[in-house]
């Protein structure tokens, strides 16, 4: 079986490349990264794994690569995934996210005028960023809760996912429409904000920052789980989770951003840390609360989360950043 993972050298590409490679040695797995790429999350695998240099922007691109690989599983993860960046840079955002997409479902569909035997599954990484606008009474969110997205990022993901839903219905291509709630742990950006306060302890443990965390809103709530408790979900997605519905990928639990912040404080040997508010950390709009009812995923494929996230992703997530600073 061939496995293709656009967005491989990201954080949950390349937590899914490691899964793949301990859980599946049966597979063959490929992924395409930009030429300019970085590569630090996957040089421990960099001899494992076969790559191709792909804009998913360029639609000839990534049909040639498709084409050429024929794979049985695409796991579309390659986006634009920061929120605030998503403010600073809204058409590049839904240009990469919605175009890119596209290109990988037109790429099936052509190859399919040649080969009408090829029939891969795509899953799509969307994200709990598309519900945005909660209402009190519609916590724990469903999948039939409304979309109501809060960013340039959020309505991007909403397309990905109703453009999943619509080449199911139009061409019939498998697409499996995730929804993952906030996920985290080792090798995530420094500036999602659990990594970036972690970032910030290991700095000021090493004497490299003053005792002193900036912070944003610290009273948004959201619902974590550990990105190699997510991957896991979703390899089970491509197994057993129907083509063109929707699935929520979530703890559960919500924790306040205050509530993280004070865990990896607790974590720290640095003592005396200070706490100060900085409004360039502050959103245009922020999502209150999101707190994921996974209870359709669940019973469809059995998955349930296994990794702590407040125990045991947060201090492994610390500790990635001791080793690195």
């Amino acid at each position: 079986m061939k496995i293709l993972i656009t967005g491989i050298t990201g954080f949950a590409g390349s937590h899914l490349a490691d899964y793949l490679l301990a859980n599946h040695p049966e597979v063959e797995i490929y992924g395409i990264k930009r030429w300019r790429s970085k590569t630090e999350n996957i040089e421990h695998i960099k001899d494992k794994v076969k790559y191709s240099d792909c804009d998913i922007k360029d639609a000839h691109n990534v049909y040639e690569v498709i084409d050429n690989i024929r794979p049985d599983k695409i796991f579309h993860l390659a986006a634009q995934s920061y929120v605030p960046a998503s403010w600073e840079a809204p058409v590049e955002t839904l240009i990469l996210n919605i175009a890119g997409q596209t290109n990988i479902f037109e790429a099936v569909k052509k190859i399919r005028v040649k080969e009408k035997k090829y029939d891969p599954i795509i899953l799509i990484a969307g994200s709990s960023e598309e519900y945005g606008l909660v209402h009190p009474n519609e916590v724990p969110i469903k999948e039939s809760n409304p979309l109501r997205p809060l960013s340039p990022y959020g309505v991007s993901k909403v397309c990905q996912d109703l453009l999943g839903f619509q080449y199911w219905h139009s061409y019939k291509i498998r697409s499996i429409r995730s929804r993952a709630f906030n996920h985290s742990g080792p090798r995530r950006g420094e500036v999602f904000v659990d990594s970036n306060f972690a970032l910030q302890i290991a700095k000021i443990e090493k004497g490299k920052q003053e005792p002193k965390i900036m912070v944003g809103n610290l009273e948004a709530k959201r619902d974590f789980t550990d990105v190699r408790d997510i991957v896991r979900a979703y390899w089970l997605a491509t197994e057993k989770c129907q083509p063109g519905e929707a699935y929520n990928i979530s703890s559960g639990k919500s924790y306040s951003i205050k509530e993280v912040l004070e865990k990896l404080l607790s974590l720290s040997t640095a003592k005396n840390i200070k706490v100060e508010s900085d409004s360039g950390r502050l959103r245009p709009s922020d999502v209150p609360i999101l707190t994921g009812d996974s209870t359709k995923f669940r019973q469809t494929t059995g998955w349930q989360p296994e990794i702590d996230y407040l125990n045991q992703t947060l201090k492994d997530m610390l500790d990635y950043w001791r080793g690195i600073v």
